[in-house]
């Protein structure tokens, strides 16, 4: 599996220092897949919320479930653990800590969600102003879910190209490698033909060593087909 060492330049939330941590396209896929998550929760959890205060039995129930979902796979996104490594780049800093403050908003919104349920099921007098307020900010939540997953599918793009360029200089330098054996191989057998019977063997070594470096050619040359691509 390919991978790719970024910086984590989240501050020392985490009481850990910035330290490289190793990012592939499958860890890039699960990072998408939970932002993707966060929006459809958000959107279900309000749906049931509505759905509980108008009496529909298991709605309360379904409402938990999702906002159970929602909330941890924002700690997951926040936090680093094991593949996943938590807000590794600026453009992440910016978007959670920064200026559209997604990481309080949805905070915000999860605990808003959790006093709303609680009072649907205790039949409390402030149940539908909850709703109300929980309904009003789930569109400007959305941006900003659709904002942060934006960012995750940015850099996932953006890994993948530097994947391909990182592909294609590994390429080039085997290539190079392959180009100086060839010689050796024909100098090789030049020596083994001036040396007789004795440069038999030394021949025999030479030949291999000249179709491996045959092979190599027609590796590279897929190789570097595929980083194109």
């Amino acid at each position: 599996m390919s991978t790719l060492a970024l910086i984590d330049t989240a501050p020392d939330r985490e009481a850990e220092d910035a330290s490289t941590v190793p990012l592939s396209g499958e860890v890039f896929g699960a990072m998408i897949n939970l932002s993707g998550r966060r929006r459809f929760t958000s959107q279900r959890l309000v749906l049931y919320a509505v759905l509980a205060s108008q009496g529909q039995q298991g709605a309360c129930a379904t409402a938990r479930e999702a906002l159970a979902l929602f909330s941890n796979a924002h700690a997951a996104l926040l936090k680093r653990s094991g593949d996943l490594p938590g807000v590794f780049c600026p453009e992440l800093e910016e978007v959670y800590y920064g200026r559209p403050a997604g990481d309080a908003r949805i905070t915000a919104f999860a605990a808003l969600a959790q006093r709303t349920l609680n009072a649907i099921e205790d039949r409390l007098k402030s149940g539908p102003e909850l709703l109300a307020q929980l309904v009003q900010e789930t569109t400007p939540l959305l941006g900003v879910l659709n904002e942060i997953t934006a960012v995750y599918e940015a850099q996932s793009r953006k890994h993948a190209r530097l994947m391909r360029e990182q592909l294609r200089g590994i390429m080039t330098d085997i290539e190079v490698i392959a180009r100086e054996a060839k010689m050796v191989a024909f100098n090789a057998r030049i020596v083994a033909a001036r040396s007789g019977q004795a440069g038999k063997e030394f021949s025999v070594v030479a030949g291999v060593l000249s179709n491996i470096t045959g092979e190599i050619d027609e590796l590279v040359k897929e190789a570097l087909s595929g980083a194109a691509a």
